[in-house]
């Protein structure tokens, strides 16, 4: 097949799972043509089977924003047209799949049939596609896909909850690449960050109102109180001030590092022994699967898609929004043992292989060759 896939070029989830999966179909012998702004953060084009095609937006002084929508579904009928896209694969509703119609309905003027797949993947359904302005829209975009998918139950729960869909939306989760993750362990030397006697507990995110980081280090510091501990913050954002001022508050500054935004964060799991997400909500929680990839036992939120990734008792521990108290006692039930903290990360790493990229890219393939023969009907 040859997929051509819009997406987010940046470190969010909805970029990340794209480009991963891009690069695994190409592997899987397909040609893949990436269609967007910039070139993912992650996109490798040493492989002949992958493509990047850049959207450039004018700027006219016309516009107090410039159009974008209307580049991405320009660049869209062009490239489909050039290299005989089989199928558009976009990833996030809004502008994404809206453009992607408005590309169908105009190759359609060239007697070419481009069937759609949308892929929810949680903000464009939970911020932006509830927001008045926007509903319209977003319900459109769905309800005019030809196949619809979702990372999680609960998000799908969410867009059914919000919009009037017509559409049946098949849930496929998030994934990793566990080989990536196998042999990280062989090279890594905890003392870079910590001293013999500290555990290592680490987040990982955006830095956003939404991931409560405020929660996490004042779990943090009572884990502290009891296990001599190192709180590894790896992102950055809107809160990171805050959340350096409240280090400083709790006299936490020698136990606290923050990293910045970074690529490594497979390197800094493999430090870790506890990973801690206090989330309002995920729609799945790619950096959980990280984190138990990396054989990384995770103490969360129990919101939105967090528990179909993170088995609570087994993989790590769940919580209620907002309850330090817990995760932090969850936090030492699995540090302050060695046998229980060996077999928690054991486990951890087992529940990560049931979202193997391997045993989840073929649900895609299955999508889009079960869309092109709908298509095929259709056209005779």
């Amino acid at each position: 097949m040859i997929i051509g896939i819009v997406c987010y070029p940046t470190y969010g989830g909805s970029g990340v799972v794209a480009t991963e999966l891009g690069l695994e179909l190409s592997k899987r012998g397909h040609e893949v043509h990436f269609i967007t702004y910039n070139q993912p953060v992650k996109l490798n084009l040493f492989n002949n089977n992958i493509h990047y095609h850049e959207v450039i937006v004018p700027d006219y002084p016309l516009f107090h924003y410039q159009p974008y929508e209307l580049a991405l579904s320009s660049k869209i009928v062009d490239m489909v047209d050039l290299h005989k896209i089989d199928i558009l694969h976009v990833h996030y509703a809004i502008p994404h799949a809206y453009a992607a119609y408005m590309s169908k309905q105009m190759l359609k003027t060239r007697g070419i049939n481009l069937p759609i797949v949308t892929t929810l993947h949680g903000t464009d359904i939970t911020l932006v596609g509830s927001h008045p302005f926007y509903k319209n829209a977003v319900e459109f975009s769905i309800n005019n896909s030809d196949a619809v998918t979702s990372v999680s139950e609960d998000l799908k729960k969410d867009t059914l909850s919000f919009f009037d869909i017509k559409k049946n939306i098949q849930v496929i989760p998030n994934f990793v690449d566990l080989d990536k993750y196998n042999h990280v362990h062989e090279n890594c030397d905890r003392s870079v960050l910590a001293d013999d006697d500290e555990k290592i507990i680490t987040h990982i995110s955006n830095f956003r109102k939404v991931k409560r980081i405020d929660d996490v280090i004042n779990s943090f510091n009572l884990i502290n109180k009891q296990i001599n501990s190192k709180l590894i913050l790896l992102g950055d954002g809107p809160e990171r001030i805050k959340a350096e001022k409240l280090c400083d508050e709790l006299n936490l500054n020698e136990k606290v590092l923050f990293l910045g935004a970074s690529n490594e964060t497979a390197k800094i799991l493999c430090l870790s022994d506890v990973f801690v997400l206090a989330s309002t909500t995920e729609s799945f929680g790619l950096v959980a699967l990280e984190a138990m990839a990396s054989s990384v036992p995770v103490v969360s939120t129990n919101s939105g898609g967090l528990p179909e990734v993170n088995m609570d008792g087994f993989s790590g521990y769940l919580s209620n929004v907002g309850d330090i108290n817990t995760m932090a006692k969850n936090a030492i039930k699995i540090l302050k043992d060695s046998d229980k903290l060996i077999n928690f990360k054991r486990n951890a790493k087992l529940q990560a292989n049931k979202f193997d990229v391997h045993n989840i890219v073929p649900n895609y393939e299955d999508i889009y060759k079960r869309t092109l023969e709908k298509q095929s009907k259709k056209d005779l």
